[in-house]
Formats: C-alpha cells, sequence, structure tokens
C-alpha cells in the first residue's frame, strides 16, 4: 500500500478510531505513519508558502503577519503563528516606514527667561505664560496657542490654526484687551 493512501484513509477514520490501534490494524509502527503524514504533509506546506508569498507580493509587503492571516481566513482555517513562522522563515515580513523627524536647528530667537520659575503673581495680567498644543484632528493636526494669567490660572486669550506659525501667535495676543503698561505686542 502506498504511503500516501495510507495517511488518506486514516484521515477518513480518524474519528472512530486511535492511531495506535490503526497502526496495529496493518502492523505499522507509530514513527512510520508520522514520517509518512510528514512528508504528506510537505506538499500542503508548500502550497501554503506559495499562497502567502503571493499575497504579500500582491499587496506590495506592506501587510503583517496579522493581516495576511486575515486575508486567508477567508478562504480556510489558518493558525496565525503559523503564518508568522513562515513569514519569518522566508522573509516575508512587511517593509517598516521609516517615520520622518524634522531635523533640529538653532532657534531663530531665545528669549530672557523673565520669571525664573517665579509663576505667582500679585495683579491680574501681571505674569502672563503661553504654549502651543497639538491637537490630532482626523488625518490633520491643529494647533492650539493660549495665554495663560498667572494670578487667576484662567486661559485670557486662545487661538486654534492649522498653522503653526506667527500669525498664530500675533492672532492670540491680539485678543487681550488690556496690557500693563511698557508691554509690547511683539513675539521676537
Amino acid at each position: 500500500m502506498k504511503k500516501e493512501a495510507f495517511v488518506s484513509i486514516y484521515d477518513t477514520v480518524k474519528d472512530k478510531m486511535s492511531i495506535s490501534a490503526f497502526c496495529q490494524m496493518f502492523e505499522l509502527a507509530r514513527s512510520t505513519f508520522y514520517r509518512w503524514k510528514k512528508q504528506d504533509h510537505q506538499p500542503k506546506q508548500q502550497k501554503l508558502i506559495d499562497l502567502i508569498s503571493s499575497l504579500c507580493e500582491s499587496h506590495q509587503y506592506t501587510y503583517g503577519y496579522r493581516k495576511i492571516t486575515a486575508l486567508l481566513r477567508k478562504e480556510m482555517k489558518m493558525n496565525h503563528k503559523t503564518v508568522q513562522r513562515i513569514m519569518q522563515t522566508y522573509g516575508l515580513q512587511c517593509r517598516v516606514k521609516v517615520k520622518k523627524r524634522k531635523q533640529t536647528g538653532q532657534p531663530y530667537y531665545i528669549a530672557e527667561n523673565h520669571l525664573k520659575r517665579d509663576f505667582s503673581a500679585t495683579k491680574p495680567l501681571e505674569k502672563l505664560v503661553t504654549d502651543i498644543t497639538y491637537l490630532p484632528f482626523g488625518q490633520k493636526t491643529l494647533y492650539l496657542s493660549s495665554i495663560k494669567d498667572l494670578y487667576t490660572s484662567e486661559v485670557v486669550a486662545y487661538t486654534i490654526g492649522d498653522k503653526q506659525d506667527v500669525s498664530l501667535v500675533l492672532d492670540t495676543l491680539n485678543q487681550l484687551q488690556a496690557l500693563p503698561e511698557g508691554y509690547v505686542k511683539s513675539p521676537i
């Protein structure tokens, strides 16, 4: 009897009989049966490798093993660890996008440290601080420029814009009504 036929016969009766009983019935060692089954499994494994390879290639190696597993599960029952092992063994991992970082240069202007870590104020509008916060909004980023009075800890002016530039800060500064004498409305 051929090896492939023996393995396929067992696949039809495996719910009714154990491997040991099946091998005893045909006077065959269990190790021989497992060796034949492994050899019979290799063509199926090669088909799976080819299928995973073609999926990776058709999606330009942008999908990882989880997404490839999800695609395969539409057609067959598949374990994610098997897909991961095959992709690692045959070098089918997705190409990782390199995150672009902006080059940090020298600042245009360095302001003096007037507060010297003294954040207490004795009257309104004596000490004002400002900051720009990034707000992720869908696919784009918005910027919130705000001015806070340290006396009341309230935000006294704010502006939201889609560009982080000087006009964003100037628009925020122009919202202030009364400033102390000698204060110049200029960030630079």
